[in-house]
């Protein structure tokens, strides 16, 4: 969440980077915040006034006994009576008045970099390059839904049948596919420099608070109540809270991790051709990279991860661009985010891929992760992540791309770990 006395010390500046995000009531909203510390400071100093009033009269107590003066000791120790309902009275309202501002500064969005374009809606994403060369096909070229069944390497069906729509069964040179690309993309990752880690598939309460998917994402999440845990989003949230609660030294950035994960999501309100095969499921499989940076660096730090999702598609030999998201479009937790779309040449449409992104100290405010900096002092980490790579729709595109009469030729960065050139 932001940090209250950012909030504080800047406030027309967060009013006016939230607006980028188009906060609704953000001057209210602020407002409210602020009117609340307000209060649980004035609470606090009327609590030590009573506190130290009563330390006063404990004394004057004990003097007044010596002193043989009864009543008047009798009369003091009803007014520490009365000081200490006061005192509750005061605990009370103040422990009322810290559980609603926290509640207001949680539900606050991450505040956009400055840079990060206003915009409406995902139409005003920036395109910031464009690589590759989109591959001309035949005009009987079919979509990867068709050569799925053509070729028997995904069965949606029987998906369906075991447990339902967007829990698709990979079969033969499909899943082998599968593990292929989560092999390259693990290797590639740990050649980068960035340490393994296989997470946890569910996460409790703590954890999606820490990350920011909650509350912001509860009803995209499976849930499962009885024992309070929750599906996995992505591999983010249980990496990135491996940190939750802990002090860094500053020697120790940047803290670079990968890991490979099923991610479980509801994807409410979803239909049409956009979702068709593997365009959007509710259960698939990704590479993900977590990094936590000194504050200094850390846009630095984003372009390399930039660089590095690149790579991997350069590698693929896959044509994408490169999205600046607009304020409309970033998510909850994110301070700048780039997307990462590949051209999917049957469908004639790009398909998103990756999310990179930077969401400074918003998730480590919320997870109290700080580093101890030259000086001694601490401070608030940042962290990042970027899906290096989702693999559904790279499947969906590579399988389009580069199909032939013969059938679909593999990339050759993929052979050493598939054992076959070809799908056919």
């Amino acid at each position: 969440m932001l940090q209250l006395q950012y909030i504080k010390d800047h406030t027309e500046e967060i009013i006016t980077r939230l607006k980028i995000k188009h906060v609704k009531d953000v001057e209210a909203r602020i407002a409210e915040i602020l009117k609340l510390d307000e209060e649980r400071r004035a609470l606090q100093v009327k609590a030590d006034n009573v506190k130290s009033e009563q330390n006063r009269i404990a004394k004057e107590i004990g003097m007044l006994m010596k002193q043989g003066k009864k009543e008047e000791a009798e009369a003091a120790k009803a007014r520490t009576a009365a000081l200490k309902g006061e005192e509750k009275e005061l605990s009370t309202r103040q422990g009322e008045v810290e559980q609603e501002l926290n509640e207001k500064l949680i539900s606050l969005p991450n505040a956009p970099h400055i840079t990060v374009p206003e915009g409406n809606s995902e139409a005003d994403n920036v395109v910031t390059g464009e690589f590759g060369k989109k591959p001309e096909l035949p005009a009987d070229a079919l979509p990867h839904w068709e050569l799925c069944a053509k070729y028997d390497i995904v069965d949606f069906e029987l998906g369906n049948k075991i447990t339902g729509a967007g829990f698709p069964v990979y079969k033969g040179k499909g899943a082998r596919l599968q593990r292929a690309l989560i092999n390259f993309f693990l290797n590639e990752a740990t050649d980068a420099g960035f340490i393994e880690i296989q997470p946890p598939l569910m996460v409790n309460e703590d954890s999606g608070l820490g990350t920011g998917q909650l509350p912001d994402k509860e009803g995209q999440m499976y849930a499962i109540p009885l024992d309070g845990y929750y599906m996995i989003p992505t591999a983010e949230v249980p990496i990135t809270n491996i940190y939750r609660n802990v002090i860094l030294n500053a020697d120790q950035f940047p803290v670079k991790h990968v890991g490979y994960s099923e991610c479980f999501r509801r994807e409410a309100g979803s239909y049409g051709k956009d979702v068709r095969g593997l365009n959007r499921l509710h259960e698939f499989s990704k590479v993900e990279i977590v990094v936590i940076e000194h504050p200094d660096r850390s846009y630095e730090q984003l372009e390399r991860m930039k660089s590095h999702v690149g790579g991997l598609l350069d590698k693929l030999e896959l044509p994408y661009h490169i999205l600046k998201l607009c304020g409309a479009d970033i998510s909850f937790t994110s301070a700048m985010t780039f997307d990462f779309e590949v051209w999917s040449a049957a469908q004639k449409r790009w398909l998103e891929v990756s999310s990179v992104s930077n969401f400074e100290a918003f998730q480590a405010n919320r997870m109290k992760l700080r580093f101890r900096d030259e000086d001694g002092k601490t401070r608030l980490a940042h962290t990042l992540n970027g899906s290096a790579l989702a693999l559904p729709r790279i499947m969906a595109a590579l399988l389009e791309n580069n199909q032939t009469p013969d059938g679909i030729v593999m990339p050759e960065v993929l052979r050493p770990f598939l054992g076959f050139d070809k799908i056919c």
